[in-house]
This record gives structure tokens, C-alpha cells and sequence, in this order.
């Protein structure tokens, strides 16, 4: 048991059978005979419904533990996103909604963090960008504005803004939760002896 004044951001909570995590937290202190209030932004593990609570601050909450384990991501069935757990090999399933636009940009292969509660999957911790290769855009042009962009279409077909210095074949970093443009990645070139 945890009281409302101690949530953090991160935090798992089993509210009415339901698990939560703590997406915000804000603490505001009451005046005279009334009491504070803690607002806490959580959002439904299964449903990623968000649902924002005010609680009193010696309120207790039951929090929980969520279980990790490293899942590899093998493919999207465009419902679905399946992924195999690297310590049984077992197969388990996340609503592609769940993972938003890091459905279209996660490739096969990828590894990543899955949290489980009571032995079944619950969410994906995805990082914060990932990595696709340029397909098609315009030839890459000198500009003086820095600002100045350009449409590319990435391998798995999205289409996002770029600079102007960025040539087809190129890898890039896209933000998951804008699926913006963050920046070129340079890889490294071995000379041969």
C-alpha cells in the first residue's frame, strides 16, 4: 500500500481491479481546514484509457509490481503486434493501437523491454526513437535555412518531413511519439587495409 502523497511518475496501481500507471502527479496543499489534493494523471494498462483522479494525500492506493522481461518484436498483423519472449520463446500479443505509430516504425528483430503483471503481458516500454532508412526524397541540396524541409518516404511507406540534406538511403532518427524527424545517423565506415 502506498499513500496518494507518495505516487511518482512510473508508478503501477490496482484501482477497482484494474491497473494503472502513473503517467502525472501533482501535489496541491490545502488551506486551513481543508485538506490537499493529489491529482494524478493514470492510464488503463490494458485499455490505454487515460483517466485523470484527485485523491486526498493520506489516501492509501494499492500499488503494484510489474514483472519485466526482454521481447523481441517479429511482426504486425496491422491488429496486432506480435512479439516472443527471449527468456521462454513464448509468443504474446499487444494491440498495435497500444504501441501507436511504433507499430509502423519497430523492425523485426528489435528488442525491447515488456512488463507483465500476474503473468500475463501488459505494455511495451518502447524508447524514445528509432532508426529508418530513407527511400525516396529529393536529391540532397545545400540550403542557408536550417528550417527548410522536404518530404521523404521511409522503407515502411510513412512519409515524413526532412531537411533538405538528407539523401535517399540514408538512415534517420524518428521521435515515436511525434514521428517527427530527429536527426541523421551517421554509421561508421571501416577503411579497408
Amino acid at each position: 500500500m502506498v499513500m496518494a502523497s507518495e505516487l511518482r511518475e512510473g508508478m503501477a496501481l490496482r484501482i477497482d481491479r484494474q491497473v494503472y500507471r502513473v503517467l502525472e502527479v501533482e501535489a496541491k496543499a490545502g488551506a486551513a481546514r481543508m485538506g490537499g489534493t493529489v491529482r494524478a494523471r493514470l492510464s488503463n494498462v490494458r485499455s490505454g484509457r487515460v483517466w485523470d483522479q484527485h485523491f486526498r494525500p493520506l489516501e492509501r492506493l494499492e500499488d503494484v509490481e510489474l514483472g519485466k522481461c526482454r521481447v523481441e518484436f517479429l511482426y504486425s498483423d496491422g491488429a496486432n503486434c506480435i512479439f516472443q519472449r527471449l527468456d521462454s520463446f513464448e509468443q504474446v500479443e499487444f494491440p498495435a493501437v497500444s504501441l501507436g505509430l511504433a507499430e509502423k516504425l519497430l523492425q523485426p528483430g528489435t528488442e525491447v523491454p515488456a512488463e507483465f503483471f500476474e503473468g500475463e503481458a501488459i505494455s511495451v516500454v518502447l524508447p524514445d526513437t528509432v532508426e529508418a532508412r530513407v527511400v525516396t526524397t529529393a536529391p540532397p541540396m545545400r540550403s542557408q535555412q536550417d528550417s527548410a524541409r522536404k518530404e521523404a518516404t521511409l522503407e515502411n511507406g510513412l512519409i515524413i518531413q526532412v531537411p533538405l540534406f538528407v539523401a535517399p538511403g540514408e538512415l534517420v532518427s524518428i521521435d515515436l511519439q511525434t514521428g517527427r524527424y530527429v536527426e541523421r545517423v551517421r554509421t561508421q565506415h571501416k577503411k579497408g587495409v
